[in-house]
């Protein structure tokens, strides 16, 4: 009867074991799954920082020419130079407010958050207990 018990005891001990193993492995792979997407979520957010200075540059051309454009008009009160200077002006304009909002939706929050980390861990957190309690 006590090589019984003691059997039971290795038994708990090697599933105690078994069970700390997997724990650290799985803690090792949540770790490289976090890093993975981390690094994906930064390269996501300098895209959308240069978008962002591709918009400044955009903007600045933009509003040279616009003023340009008014200087021209002023001056001359001629619709020709002036109006294709200021259709050009509004172009240089128009994607630099398309490239600032692109910039903007990748950096939002939502991109950057660890979206398939956080799903992996809930899924394996649902094994383990799943495991503990059956």
């Amino acid at each position: 009867m006590a090589e019984h018990q003691n059997g039971g005891a290795g038994s708990i001990q090697g599933l105690l074991a078994e069970a700390l193993r997997e724990t650290t492995d799985l803690a090792r792979k949540e770790i490289a799954l976090f890093r993975t997407e981390m690094s994906n979520n930064l390269r996501t957010l300098f895209l959308g920082l240069g978008m962002m200075v591709g918009a400044a540059v955009f903007a600045v051309v933009a509003l040279l020419v616009l003023t340009d454009a008014l200087v021209k008009w002023l001056a001359t009160v001629v619709h020709s130079e002036a109006l294709a200077a200021l259709i050009v002006g509004v172009a240089f304009l128009v994607v630099g407010i398309g490239l600032a909002l692109w910039g903007r939706s990748a950096m939002s929050a939502s991109t950057l958050a660890p979206t398939r980390t956080t799903r992996q861990f809930r899924q394996d957190a649902r094994v383990l207990s799943e495991r503990v309690s059956g």
